[in-house]
């Protein structure tokens, strides 16, 4: 499978599981979530006490709409537009329709205090370039803040090396079609995805799920 192929499969992949995604969002039925993910990036967000955020890939805006809730202006951006009409519909921040290759060519004026991707950086190509765009999206002293799946949770089963993976809706809830791939990074894979962006690599969290002790994700800081 070649990277553009992948690429427009994971907008595909959205497009057509919009709803269902927004339905498990709200209704919370993702446990992870529920229990660790959701509140571990809020409390990476404000603990930077930033006046602007940046919410690149926002879903349905939850997000948003709760830093909004804490006094923090936010820009949202995603790329499928049933989501951002449901981010729109429910307020919390100003949100946009853009790919990131439209934020990568300059299409976002706004600079952030905070630039945050929470489970957001799902391609190869596209996250490359959308990350070497963050300097231009930062105040000064801003950072980026990134949540994605931690690298255990795949080392366990499968070979710990950068490369596509079969996605899965697995404890998302019922009402999802075909899964999107996406693109695995190592901890080595992502520190040189950062550098070759001309970010520094700050600070590495590892939350740890209540049940299990393993980390339910991993939350780079880097600016």
């Amino acid at each position: 499978m070649t990277t553009s192929s992948s690429e427009g499969q994971i907008l595909d992949a959205w497009e057509v599981n919009a709803r269902a995604w927004e339905r498990a969002v709200r209704d919370r039925r993702i446990e992870s979530r529920r229990l660790v993910t959701d509140q571990a990036i809020v409390d990476a967000v404000l603990s930077r006490s930033p006046r602007r955020v940046i919410d690149l890939g926002c879903g349905e805006g939850w997000l948003a709409r709760t830093l909004a809730a804490e006094g923090v202006r936010v820009v949202g951006v995603d790329v499928v537009p049933s989501l951002v009409e449901a981010a729109r519909s429910q307020d919390g921040g100003e949100f946009h329709l853009l790919s990131y290759a439209d934020v990568a060519a300059g299409a976002l004026k706004q600079r952030a205090d905070v630039v945050v991707c929470n489970f957001s950086l799902l391609g190869e190509a596209s996250v490359d370039e959308l990350l070497a765009a963050v300097p231009s999206l930062l105040e000064a002293g801003g950072v980026l803040l990134v949540q994605t799946l931690h690298p255990l949770a795949v080392a366990a089963t499968e070979p710990y090396r950068d490369g596509w993976r079969a996605g899965s809706w697995d404890g998302c809830g019922e009402g999802f079609a075909t899964p999107a791939p996406w693109y695995f990074r190592t901890l080595g894979g992502w520190l040189a995805a950062f550098m070759a962006a001309g970010l520094e690599l700050l600070r590495i969290d590892e939350p740890l799920h209540p049940r299990t002790g393993r980390p339910a994700s991993v939350i780079f800081t880097a600016g």
